[in-house]
């Protein structure tokens, strides 16, 4: 069992709290992502998870086994560093042997560990070469393939990705995806990229300011985000966020933004007739807002907004229009064949079943 759990771990340097009561389960065979902005702590966590910084409180358990004390080289993890950290004088074979000669394995049980992560790693034919031979990519590869070779109980990322261009960061989610699909073993990755984090993990951890704010599963933290961090942080590009007031006409609710206003979706009634009256933090995420031109879903009553273009960014697939309503600015990420340009008045439909809504102070999600 390769189980990881994190029991109200908390971690300070002097003063200052980094990590505040984390908790945290990672099941055997898990892919769980710790993301977040830079200083949230995801580091330090999992640096602690690793033994190489200390805890001030809380338990640590790998497998059934508490780890507080326990040095790294008892752990049975295998962690893959930010800038790769391979040894600039030794070859590729040397540098996933070397951990295995450390541990007194004899050269066949080293050759053929090495071998075999190397062909997992398609990387046989950069046996002999030097890391300064070698492209980023491959670097990388050669540090993955250094960890595979321990054959340990965890696997450690700690942003792995960060120094590829964008084109090889996304061949290599793909293949550390199907690294833990051909392993079967637990993996704890740190990131700061939450399309990293979307497309790779099982379990997501979002965290701020050291305190985790929701785990779980990637779609549910799109989807139903518990609050205004989470939903903008999840997302590209981010979700909107308009200041409304909730207006009860007749029977049905309305959001007032000032210069235009929106009916409010039937199911979300009940919830939200408490707050008829008071202000709310509306948010929709930029796919769920189209160019009436190209709206086809459904009807168009109550949701129709007036808005000036200011920018316009083709994306290919895909165009981002820069709105303002005179009072807010949001985005919209509509069809590529879109003919808005800027400064043009144009009508936008959002999609009122997709809103969500916040209580404005506390910033927790009401809907």
């Amino acid at each position: 069992m390769s189980r990881v759990l994190l029991k109200n771990v908390t971690k300070k340097f002097g003063e200052t709290t980094v990590v505040k009561d984390f908790n945290l389960d990672i099941a055997d065979k898990q892919f769980c992502i710790l993301v977040g902005p830079s200083g949230c702590g995801k580091t330090t966590t999992l640096r602690m998870v690793a033994g190489l910084e200390d805890i001030t409180d809380g338990e640590i358990f790998i497998g059934d086994k508490k780890v507080n004390n326990v040095p790294p080289k008892d752990r049975d993890i295998a962690m893959v560093f930010q800038n790769y950290a391979l040894y600039p004088h030794m070859s590729v074979y040397g540098n996933m042997a070397f951990g295995l000669k450390l541990r007194g394995y004899s050269k066949k049980e080293i050759e053929a560990r090495v071998k075999e992560a190397s062909e997992i790693l398609n990387i046989p034919h950069l046996m002999n070469r030097k890391p300064k031979e070698l492209s980023g990519g491959q670097r990388q590869r050669v540090a993955v393939g250094r960890a595979i070779v321990r054959k340990p109980k965890v696997f450690l990322f700690d942003e792995p990705l960060s120094n590829l261009d964008a084109k090889l960061r996304v061949q290599m989610r793909a293949e550390l995806k199907k690294l833990h699909e051909r392993l079967q073993t637990t993996i704890i990755y740190v990131t700061h990229d939450q399309v990293e984090a979307m497309t790779m993990g099982d379990l997501i951890c979002v965290m701020k300011d050291g305190l985790i704010q929701q785990v779980d599963l990637p779609l549910l933290l799109y989807d139903k985000p518990v609050n205004k961090f989470v939903a903008g942080f999840i997302g590209s590009p981010p979700m909107n966020f308009i200041m409304v007031e909730v207006i009860k006409v007749r029977e049905s609710l309305w959001l007032d933004e000032g210069t235009f206003k929106v009916k409010l979706a039937d199911d979300m009634k009940k919830a939200i007739d408490p707050y008829a009256g008071q202000k709310l933090l509306m948010g929709i995420r930029p796919e769920d807002i189209y160019d009436k031109l190209f709206y086809r879903i459904g009807p168009l009553e109550g949701n129709v907004v007036t808005v000036t273009v200011d920018v316009v960014e083709p994306m290919g697939s895909e165009v981002y229009l820069h709105m303002n309503s005179g009072r807010n600015n949001f985005i919209a990420r509509v069809d590529a064949h879109n003919q808005a340009k800027s400064n043009q008045l144009i009508e936008v439909v959002f999609d009122m079943n997709k809103v969500h809504l916040f209580d404005p102070e506390k910033e927790a999600t009401i809907c």
